[in-house]
């Protein structure tokens, strides 16, 4: 999930560079929206790991 993330990051960026605002825009928030989810997912399998181990 994380790569993805950094795709929809990337392809924000060049949007940009090349002058599509609604394109970038877009990617951006989709890039945003990853992230939060993939940090999410992330911290629950941590807490998972360490309620399993006690």
């Amino acid at each position: 999930m994380l790569g993805w993330a950094l795709t929809f990051f990337v392809i924000a960026l060049i949007a940009a560079v090349f002058g599509f605002g609604g394109i970038a825009s877009a990617s951006a928030g989709i890039a945003q929206v990853l992230f939060f989810v993939f940090l999410v997912l992330f911290v629950v399998a941590l807490i998972a790991r360490a309620v399993r181990k006690v």
